[in-house]
């Protein structure tokens, strides 16, 4: 889990500099040190397949007949999620939202990733 998270929060392309990081240390994302050796996370297995191969069909988005707005987090930009985000706004013809704070912008300290709430609630449409 700690090799996932530390993917998923590298800054920008994935280069030789990323490959040649030593691995990941669990305790730097609140983990615990000691591996159990469980492997059955979602996020780890072959059911995230889904989420990795998904390809959006812009042509059906883009006949949709709602408004589809694509967000990403001021902090989460350049990492793969927040690229993502920019990568299918710009297939859509458009730029991205960006909100205050990261990709969980909107969590307090409560699960040890704290955002921005108060900011992010103020920039969300109704303060909802």
């Amino acid at each position: 889990m700690a090799a996932f998270m530390a993917m998923t929060s590298w800054q920008g392309e994935f280069t030789d500099a990323y490959f040649a990081l030593p691995p990941a240390d669990p305790v730097r994302f609140g983990l615990p040190a000691a591996d159990d050796g469980s492997r059955d996370d979602p996020l780890l297995t072959d059911r995230s397949l889904a989420v990795t191969t998904y390809r959006p069909d812009v042509e059906a988005l883009a006949a949709a007949p709602t408004r589809i707005v694509v967000a990403v987090g001021e902090e989460s930009r350049e990492v793969f999620t927040g690229r993502a985000a920019v990568g299918t706004a710009g297939l859509l013809g458009q730029e991205a939202i960006v909100f205050p704070g990261h990709h969980g912008g909107f969590l307090g300290g409560e699960f040890g990733y704290a955002g921005q709430p108060e900011a992010f609630r103020q920039e969300t449409p109704g303060g909802a």
